[in-house]
């Protein structure tokens, strides 16, 4: 098992985890907003033990990779992975991508692993693409108050608000009945501010006004999308069911009441489905 550092083209370190053997597949992982690779523990070790390479990274600014204050953006999160996974020269690859993640993913196979030839499938979990805020073209998607209320609450107390996320709305803890675990939201909280506040500020923007249509068009290896329909953070109308419209070789499973935190409070269920499609 390796951890290291690559540096990009603008000199920005980017944290990886490289376990498993390299004849393996490699399957790689990217995390969703202000997390860290330590999100993806349930499945890489799960796909660890299935014999597979595992990989991911810590996004710019998240986690143990450098707090640089530019290039919170998506463009640079895809040249940011682009560059870890040429470092390590990985080829017939599966990308899994949540939330902000899957945005990463769309940008990443569509400007970078499918021209180079090296990605074999992708999966979007609970994903952000195509678009969050609502425009005039994307009237089902959330008011631009809803990410300037994201904002405020990170500037005024981060530490309050990153507490406030996994405690109610992300792993559904708020919903009647919940079976809430404190180390799940402990652990949310831990990776969170391991960040960088900028970055994290700055990703909201990355996040909710990125169009990535285009991307969803461009790829054309086999992509799995899945949601929840209890996503209380990237409601499922304007992501998954617009996404699948525009993806050439996509499928689209739905989890009734599954919250957006879903990989980790139904991590079996979702790992048993991510190893079905890695396989097929």
């Amino acid at each position: 098992m390796t951890s290291g550092f690559v540096k990009t083209k603008d000199g920005v370190e980017i944290f990886y985890k490289d376990w498993g053997p390299k004849d393996a597949q490699p399957i790689v992982f990217h995390h969703g907003w202000p997390l860290s690779s330590d999100d993806w523990d349930a499945q890489m070790l799960f796909f660890l033990g299935h014999g597979y390479r595992v990989v991911a990274t810590d996004r710019r600014g998240h986690g143990r990779s450098a707090q640089v204050w530019d290039g919170h953006d998506m463009d640079h999160y895809a040249a940011d992975a682009s560059a870890v996974f040429e470092a390590l020269d990985l080829k017939n690859t599966v990308h899994i991508g949540h939330s902000t993640g899957g945005g990463q993913v769309a940008r990443y196979v569509a400007k970078f692993g499918e021209p180079q030839g090296r990605v074999a499938k992708a999966v979007l979990v609970s994903a952000v693409p195509p678009l969050m805020v609502k425009t005039a073209n994307n009237p089902g998607g959330l008011p631009l108050e809803v990410f300037d209320g994201f904002r405020k609450a990170l500037a005024d107390n981060r530490a309050q608000f990153f507490l406030d996320v996994p405690t109610g709305p992300f792993y559904g803890y708020n919903r009647a009945g919940a079976k809430v675990d404190e180390g799940v939201i402990r652990n949310w909280w831990r990776q969170g501010m391991m960040g960088s506040a900028k970055a994290h500020y700055d990703g909201i923007k990355a996040f909710s006004e990125t169009d990535q249509t285009e991307d969803l068009k461009a790829i054309s290896v086999p992509t799995l999308v899945l949601h929840g329909d209890d996503d209380q953070i990237v409601p499922i109308g304007a992501s998954a069911h617009e996404s699948i419209k525009h993806l050439k070789n996509g499928t689209l499973k739905v989890y009734p009441g599954f919250p957006h935190g879903m990989l980790t409070t139904h991590a079996e269920v979702l790992n048993a489905d991510l190893l079905a499609f890695v396989k097929g």
